[in-house]
């Protein structure tokens, strides 16, 4: 990203910033300009906000109002209906819920402990021991509330064995991580997510013969070095360990892991064996997290 292309980016939400509530939901089609003048009135009247005028009125709910100051105070979220990203996404579509505060825990906790572009720690690894314990949905959700801080953020998903994010963010998976380490295709692969101008996905591509080749390929490397000078944080999706060894290979590239575990059906002994699989790469591990979702 470019400093022209950044300096653009910045003024155009300076100016939606100064942008009243009102402005900004008749923009999005959620209030007609006459309904705005009748609760500017009534506002002026009563000293009220507007927001709490136009519930009053019933012309606004509260998500209305939400949606408002979300895009006033740049904090981007989904509106369920409206786009084809998955409900799954809890931080798209359910931001100010309990779910959510505690991916904004971790979050915190991650930026910590690892994330440092100045000493080159840009990128992470999410692995588990299995399947079905909610890595995808982990590493989606971790993406999209870096960017909601907005962190410059980069999903790969390098589970070339059973890809799942571009399922999630309802993208194409024609063209993505196979085909750009195989020389395919260019980074222009990388996909932008609609409302989610600092969330960025690069789907894991058509599922080739050889994943573990492709991820040796020194291409790799060399794909998180490049992204790692336009990106703030990098999240890896990786295959579950029992089924390869691929998010071992993946991890050591990225430096830092993330071990997911899902309450009552992770193993304690899988954890362990994925543990030392990471350490026998020399992986940082920064941290695991038992997932109830």
């Amino acid at each position: 990203m470019t400093d022209t292309a950044t300096n653009t980016t910045t003024d155009a939400r300076n100016k939606l910033a100064q942008r009243s509530i009102g402005a900004i939901l008749i923009d999005a089609g959620r209030l007609s300009p006459d309904n705005a003048d009748i609760i500017l009135r009534l506002q002026r009247e009563r000293g009220t906000s507007f927001g709490e005028t136009a519930i009053r009125l019933g012309l606004l709910t509260e998500a209305d109002i939400e949606l408002g100051l979300s895009r006033q105070f740049n904090f981007p979220y989904l509106v369920k209906g409206q786009s084809q990203v998955s409900s799954e996404l809890i931080a798209a579509y359910e931001p100010f819920g309990t779910e959510a505060e505690a991916l904004r825990a971790l979050r915190s906790q991650l930026m910590l402990r690892w994330f440092d572009r100045a000493q080159g720690r840009s990128a992470l690894a999410i692995t588990s021991a299995g399947r079905n314990e909610g890595r995808s949905f982990l590493a989606a959700n971790l993406a999209l509330v870096f960017s909601q801080l907005g962190e410059r953020t980069l999903l790969i998903d390098a589970d070339m064995r059973n890809p799942r994010q571009h399922q999630l963010f309802g993208l194409e998976n024609r063209s993505g991580l196979s085909a750009l380490l195989a020389g395919r295709c260019e980074v222009d692969a990388i996909a932008t997510i609609a409302a989610l101008p600092d969330l960025a996905v690069l789907s894991a591509g058509a599922v080739p013969p050889n994943p573990q080749e492709l991820l040796a390929r020194p291409s790799f490397q060399q794909l998180l070095e490049k992204m790692a000078l336009e990106y703030d944080v990098i999240l890896i999706d990786t295959p579950a360990l029992d089924a390869c060894a691929d998010a071992q290979s993946i991890a050591a590239r990225a430096g830092a892991a993330l071990v997911v575990a899902r309450n009552n059906v992770s193993h304690v002994r899988s954890l362990g064996n994925l543990a030392d699989a990471l350490s026998q790469a020399s992986v940082v591990v920064v941290g695991s997290v038992l997932n109830e979702f």
